[in-house]
């Protein structure tokens, strides 16, 4: 590594040994030679591995015969690797170092090494020197692995070292360097960042810790202790015997003087060795001899190693000269130095002062002094030092508490996140401190004293940004009045002093006072505020300083700013409006605050009563200044858009806001004060919203600036609209509109990182206003915002426009409707128009017919579409099933123009189909709202069935997208979804039903894709995507008619005209999906579409067949015929083959079983020859018994085929049920397990679990039942044999659990013999619950419980005399619950929940227990005991540790007062103190609340 100097020459055996001139070579190859060969031949045998590894050298060298391994055999290796770290060469290093390994990887090898202990000391000396200096790029990746084998070697020879001298020599003469700064660039990831990164960061970690291991036992060992003392704490011994210690003096000083030698490094990487280490010598240190009585020798050896860091000893110009990255370092490790003293208790403040002198306090004030002398606000290291030191006694910087304050808060410059975050941290400490001490008001002398000083006040930060302030918030809260109003007028008494009589001459004096009043005012809002139960002399005190701030601050201020007689500068007269203003709006709200709450305060401004008062009566924003002077205040303000404006506002809203308080009915006089005063409002930030500002806001008034202006005022607008909205004019609330629709955020690139979401931006506001769960009920804003986004999206599509604009404005008049007239249009139509009158509906269909029909006249291109897929988003936020009827029409007849426009060549077909498949989800969602009947009042349900399914043929004409594609496919599931809410709409209703109805089908039939299936035209010839839209239309039209015309047969039997149009779409329906399985049929499987296609009509057709059979479809006669036999029988005898392979697609699978279970309804469609029971049973086992098919899409698939096998069930007979019990037996012979055949046994679960899931009876039943004991018998070995499995096949035990558990349940009457239950038990003894991953646990857990659960509840008779067994099984549970629920190193916050999860099992299954008291009180101490045994070896998350509380808590209430006795006797001592506390807590919160309970218990 460069940067490290040559190690200093070792004197261990053979490796200072000299070579003579001219026969180096030689004898170095014939060493080698020997080495390799003596590693074939170890004292005890060969070793298997080790011959490849010497078989280079037996292939180069010429040796006659192998010999044993020898002590200068290591030594030639140790030669090799000093020559490679001293010349970089890497010439057989590879070889050497395989070498190496493998004897010390062989403890019949290493032993020679650790033997001879300088040889294992050389060797790792080397080996890290040779480490350090290679380049990043160059180093040998096996270096390390031999580094760390030496180390663990060499660890076990230091823990059994009697000579604590010896081992004390070695670490710090030979290993202490190397190993130091090898770690300090393993700890800087120099090799941690190539392809291997993983592997290596472990053996990085290994490495580290070893290094650690072996300094603390070298360096720091125990019996170094007295020599610590004695050279720390400066005692004399005495005659004590020592030992072998008597001539080993001064430790510390050995190890600092080999640590600050600047000899083994370059200075640039020795500076960061130094600091690196300091911190890891100082834990170790503290590791070893830190107990109760050693705090001040822990502390003595701070000052020694803290001596090491350049802070302490460089000259004051070279401390200056470091760089930001030097400064970050070494205040690193004073952090950690001051951490460890912290976390240790080393100081206490009164026994260093009594005993010691204080000498710790000294250290640290020494310290404190250097750090804030040498400020670095950049550093986030420096602020968390100060904390620490604050933590640790506050008189440590309190005589610098103003340089403090100016270095740390006031004057530093700090913007970088995480520096701001320990800034707040230690202003945090700094207040909270004060609190505790009751000084506040001391605080606060320190703080006015540094603002007011003199400085440039320009360059400085606001002094109350967000992290500063709310720490100050907090502080206050936690405040007594008394001292706060102390505060108050420490800040009033140095403006008034210092500010005031300087202000009307010096911009330094304005900024100043901005300073002054951003303090001021964040006191004022955060004092705890005053009630009637506040004593009188701390409200007549608030009240005085009240009236004070008022007269003697306030007044002066404004009258200052009126006079207009400071310097002539734009900076003073903006900052002394600000100043004032923020003043005036602060003391306003307190004074309106105070007069609500407290009756005793009397207010300036007057009370707060209702009445009808005067025009001169009316609240004025601050008593005793003139309207007139507040006009020329406005002209001020006007000029900037900075906090005066921003509090300005404020102050007209609190005006609006008692008003509304004082007057029980508004006047003319009032209502026309308020609506000026909305106006005011809104147009004092007009200007500045019309320039989007992409600034944010922290939300402290402190920060408001020009640049943060209109967020504030936007902010201060949109979460005061519920006052506002009712007295804005309607043109200021269309103005509200458009510029909550322009702030918006339109694109991913507009919504901001993480950071800038904690602040505040236009786009924030808008969209949470957007959001709002309140913004609909603001009934004029959103009624304009919706007319907004209308004329948005309108604009769009007329610019598109490619004909004659007047003509298409009558034919498509909403288009061109401007702005708030879109709505007042479709008000007057509907108020003219009643819902039977035709004329209107015909003359708006027929225009957009003509207009689909011929050549649409609006296209829009790529740019024009992105526009209204944007505006399209902020559409689908809104609740458009609640809009009122004109913008529901409004709305409905926008989506559809712009689904029927013409889309540009220059747009992708994806983009095409997303544009329509929006439009089309949103006029679903629109016609899912209260008012979707609306429409019907400007058009038919037929009409625009036409319209829709005529522009998307001609549109899907021109897509270059294949059929299968999924897009198109679920474009195919919205236009299904949009056409089925129409017709459902119809039959809601009923309005002209055979007439729409009729007008549909006859469209269908007329429909082009329709004529080109009938007529035979060429495949090629015809578009498969209008042929899809045809099926998707006519199996939604047979979907909606079926049940309609079903149930409507039975109430209107004359009818005739309904079914006729169902049967002519079902004969529709049917030619084209036969057409479309002809051309599908070449080598392609059935696609789930056609297959559901299919079902729908099949459901239709026997639905329409057997109408008079009552409302269920129930199974057909022989007699009654189908409209298509043939297409189902062939669809049935494709999915019968392709079942398997159709279930990897779910949609499809779903489709085809549901199409089975329709099949069985119908009986002239079996085969004669075969039993479609058999056949379908056959197909479904092929695909339970797949391997590719998982376990999860099987659960999935279970409802489906449950509805299935009920049909089958009902259409089969006792033979065919035998057939399939024997399936399931076979499935569960044991033999499948041990051929490792699971999918046979999940085959057989899974079909338990689906004959569980059907309603059977008479003998079925009877066979099942019989079979049941056998069934559990085999479940219990198939578990018994799957628990020995490693790894356990989980897919196969959790399968089990589940049928089990439903065995027991459904069987609670039919399972008579108790043994039978209680073999229960041997399978959840043996399902494993330790070793699992999370979501294995979270899911085998609640099945074992699952199964406990169904034995306490549904067999009481197995519980008399299985409870023993029963709580074994239960104490398995919670055990379990405790190891998972344990605190650990790492784990994510997921983990944790599945154990919550489980313990909520554990604690309700501790309820049921409870529950059945005469059964379980004999075993309630013992159950305790095993609680509190178990959970005195964890430490829980109190989470866990709360939930399982409870469930013991229940248990203990069966416990008597003996049980308790025994508990506190027989308990060990250790688990004692865990129940004597669970006990306590018991009495306390449990049975305290209980007894309580009781004494409201009739």
């Amino acid at each position: 590594m460069p940067g490290v100097r040559a190690a200093p020459p070792l004197r261990a055996a053979g490796v200072g040994r000299k070579e003579r001139p001219g026969g180096r070579s030689h004898v170095v190859g014939r060493a080698e030679a020997d080495l390799a060969a003596a590693l074939l031949v170890p004292a005890r045998g060969p070793h298997p591995g080790l011959a490849s590894r010497a078989a280079p050298y037996l292939r180069t060298a010429h040796c006659p015969r192998p010999r044993p391994l020898r002590g200068p055999d290591l030594q030639i290796i140790n030669e090799r690797i000093a020559e490679f770290s001293l010349s970089g060469s890497q010439r057989n290093i590879r070889a050497v170092l395989s070498c190496c390994q493998g004897i010390l990887s062989t403890p019949a090898l290493a032993v020679i090494y650790t033997a001879k202990q300088e040889l294992i000391v050389t060797l790792l000396s080397q080996l890290c020197w040779s480490t350090c200096r290679q380049p990043e790029a160059a180093v040998v990746p096996q270096l390390f692995e031999v580094i760390h084998l030496a180390l663990g070697h060499y660890i076990l020879i230091q823990q059994q070292q009697v000579n604590p001298r010896r081992a004390f020599g070695e670490v710090t003469g030979h290993l202490l360097q190397p190993c130091l700064v090898l770690r300090h660039l393993l700890s800087g990831g120099t090799w941690t960042q190539g392809g291997q990164g993983q592997l290596r960061q472990a053996l990085s970690r290994d490495v580290r810790s070893q290094i650690e291991a072996m300094l603390r036992g070298g360096a720091f060992q125990p019996e170094l202790l007295s020599s610590y003392k004695e050279e720390l704490l400066e005692q004399q011994q005495g005659d004590q015997k020592m030992g072998t210690m008597k001539n080993l003096l001064a430790p510390m000083d050995t190890v600092i003087a080999r640590l600050v030698d600047t000899s083994y490094c370059e200075p640039s990487l020795h500076a960061a060795v130094v600091a690196n280490s300091v911190a890891l010598l100082y834990k170790l240190f503290l590791d070893s001899y830190f107990k109760e009585g050693n705090q001040l020798l822990c502390f003595r050896a701070l000052p020694r190693l803290f001596g090491c860091l350049r802070l302490s000893h460089l000259p004051e110009e070279q401390i200056k000269a470091l760089s930001t990255s030097d400064w970050t370092t070494e205040l690193l490790v004073v952090e950690q130095l001051l951490n460890s003293v912290a976390n240790s208790n080393i100081y206490n403040i009164a026994t260093d002062r009594i005993r010691h002198g204080e000498a710790q306090f000294h250290f640290y004030r020494r310290l404190a002094e250097l750090l804030i002398n040498h400020s670095q606000a950049s550093v986030p290291a420096w602020f968390r030092c100060l904390k620490v030191l604050m933590s640790l006694n506050h008189l440590i910087l309190e005589p610098d508490l103003d340089d403090l304050l100016a270095s740390a808060w006031i004057d530093a410059e700090v913007t970088e996140f995480r520096t701001r975050k320990a800034q707040e941290a230690l202003i945090n400490t700094l207040f909270q401190t004060y609190v505790k001490l009751r000084q506040v008001p001391r605080l606060f002398e320190e703080i006015l004293e540094v603002i007011c000083r003199p400085a440039a006040e320009a360059l400085r930060q606001p002094v109350l940004a967000a992290g500063p302030s709310t720490v100050l918030c907090e502080c206050l809260l936690e405040l007594p009045p008394s001292q706060v109003l102390d505060a108050w007028s420490l800040v009033l008494d140095k403006f008034q002093s210092l500010v005031l009589p300087s202000l009307r001459a010096d911009v330094d004096m304005a900024l100043k006072s901005l300073s002054l009043s951003s303090l001021l005012h964040c006191v004022m809002f955060n004092m705890r505020s005053l009630d009637n139960s506040t004593p009188l002399p701390v409200i007549r005190r608030t009240q005085c300083t009240m009236e004070r701030m008022l007269q003697e601050l306030v007044k002066p201020l404004l009258h200052i700013l009126l006079d207009c007689q400071g310097p002539d500068c734009e900076l003073w007269l903006q900052k002394v409006s600000d100043s004032a203003l923020l003043l005036s709006y602060a003391w306003a709200q307190v004074d309106a605050m105070l007069s609500l709450n407290c009756s005793q305060y009397h207010s300036v401004s007057g009370a707060f009563t209702g009445g009808v008062p005067e025009v001169s009566d009316l609240p004025s924003l601050l008593p005793g200044i003139e309207t007139c002077h507040w006009k020329k205040i406005e002209k001020l303000v006007a000029q900037f858009d900075t906090l005066g404006r921003y509090c300005l506002e404020h102050l007209y809203l609190q005006k609006m806001k008692r008003t509304l308080v004082q007057t029980s009915f508004l006047s003319e006089a009032a209502l026309h004060s308020l609506k000026c005063d909305a106006a005011y409002i809104l147009g004092s930030g007009r200007e500045s919203l019309t320039q989007r500002t992409a600034a944010s806001w922290d939300g402290e008034v402190g920060t408001v600036s020009a640049l943060t202006y209109p967020v504030a005022h936007w902010h201060l607008v949109m979460s005061n609209l519920s006052i506002l909205i009712s007295y804005l004019s309607p043109d200021d609330v269309r103005y509200l509109a458009d510029v909550l629709l322009r702030t918006l955020p339109m694109s991913r690139a507009q919504e901001g990182s993480a950071d800038e979401e904690l602040n505040v931006t236009l786009e924030n506001i808008s969209k949470a206003v957007l959001h709002s769960p309140l913004f609909p009920e603001m009934q004029s804003l959103h009624s304009a915002f919706l007319m907004c986004l209308t004329a948005r999206c309108t604009s769009i599509l007329c610019s598109g426009v490619q004909s004659d604009s007047s003509l298409l404005s009558q034919q498509l008049p909403w288009l061109f409707v401007k702005d708030h007239m879109v709505v007042a249009h479709w008000e007057n139509i509907f108020a003219k128009v009643g819902p039977d009158v035709v004329e209107p509906r015909g003359e708006i269909a027929q225009n957009l017919l003509s207009l689909v029909r011929s050549d649409f006249p609006i296209q829009l291109e790529g740019e024009q579409l992105d526009s209204i897929l944007r505006l399209l988003e902020v559409v689908s936020t809104l609740q458009l099933d609640n809009l009122l009827s004109p913008h529901h029409v409004c709305y409905f007849l926008l989506l559809l123009s712009m689904a029927i426009s013409k889309v540009g060549g220059s747009c992708s077909s994806s983009l095409n189909l997303k544009f329509l498949m929006t439009c089309y989800q949103l006029l679903a969602y629109l016609q899912r709202g209260k008012s979707a009947r609306s429409v019907l009042k400007v058009m038919y349900i037929s009409d625009i069935f036409e319209i829709v399914l005529t522009s998307l043929f001609k549109m899907s004409s021109r897509f270059l997208i294949d059929m299968d594609d999924p897009s198109w496919l679920e474009f195919l599931q919205v236009i299904g979804t949009f056409l089925e809410q129409l017709m459902q709409l119809l039959i809601q209703i009923k309005l002209s039903l055979v007439l729409n109805f009729g007008k549909i089908i006859a469209f269908l039939s007329r429909f082009k894709p329709y004529t080109e299936a009938t007529s035979g035209k060429q495949l090629e010839n015809q578009t498969p995507l209008g042929r899809q839209l045809l099926l998707v239309s006519l199996t939604k039209l047979c979907q909606v008619l079926g049940p309609f015309v079903k149930e409507w047969m039975q109430q209107h039997e004359a009818t005739e005209a309904l079914p006729e149009l169902l049967q002519q779409a079902i004969l529709h329906t049917g030619v084209v999906l036969q057409l479309c399985l002809v051309h599908g049929a070449q080598g392609r499987r059935l696609p789930s579409a056609f297959i559901s296609s299919v079902s729908t009509l099949l459901e239709a057709d026997v639905g329409q067949h057997s109408r008079h059979h009552g409302t269920e479809i129930s199974p057909m006669t022989d007699k009654m015929q189908l409209s298509h036999p043939a297409l189902y029988q062939s669809v049935y005898s494709q999915i019968l083959s392709e079942l398997p392979a159709l279930a990897g697609d779910t949609q499809s699978f779903q489709a085809a079983v549901r199409f089975l279970t329709l099949f069985l309804l119908a009986p002239e469609l079996h085969p004669k020859k075969d039993s479609v029971f058999i056949s379908i049973f056959h197909s479904v086992r092929k695909v339970l018994a797949d391997p590719a098919i998982s376990v999860q899409v099987i659960q999935d698939f279970e409802p489906h085929l449950g509805a299935l096998f009920t049909q089958m069930l009902e259409v089969g007979t006792t033979e065919d049920f035998r057939m399939v019990m024997r399936y399931i037996l076979q499935g569960l012979d044991i033999c499948n397990m041990w051929r490792a055949d699971l999918q046979a046994i999940l085959s057989a679960v899974t079909l338990i679990k689906l004959l569980l899931s059907c309603l059977f009876s008479g003998e079925k039943a009877s066979l099942f039942w019989r079979a049941c004991p056998q069934i559990v018998t085999a479940l219990i070995l198939q578990n018994r044999e799957a628990c020995q499995e490693q790894p356990v096949p989980l897919a196969v035990v959790g399968p089990i659990l589940d049928v089990l558990a439903a065995l027991l349940r459904q069987g609670e009457e039919t399972v008579s013999n108790p043994h039978h239950v209680s073999l229960a038990f041997s399978i959840l003894l043996t399902v494993p619950l330790d070793h699992l991953k999370p979501f294995e646990y979270g899911s085998i857990f609640p099945r074992v419980h699952n199964v406990l659960f169904s034995i306490l509840q549904c067999h009481p008779k197995v519980m008399l005399k299985a409870i023993p067994s029963f709580l074994n099984c239960f104490n398995k549970l919670v055990f379990s619950v405790m190891h998972e629920g344990r605190q650990k190193d790492k784990g994510s916050t997921d983990d944790l929940m599945v154990v919550l999860d489980c313990a909520r099992l554990v604690g309700r299954m501790y309820s049921h227990i409870a529950a059945r008291a005469e059964e379980f009180t004999v075993f309630s101490p013992f159950m305790v005991a095993q609680y509190v045994t178990e959970a005195q070896k964890v430490t829980l998350y109190p989470a866990v540790k709360g939930l399982l509380q409870e469930g013991i808590y229940l248990i203990l209430d069966l416990c008597i007062e003996p049980d308790i006795q025994f508990l506190r006797v027989a308990l060990q001592p250790g688990v004692r103190d865990i129940f004597k506390e669970l006990y306590n807590d018991y009495v306390k919160y449990h049975k305290a609340k209980h007894e309580g309970e009781k004494r409201y218990t009739v």
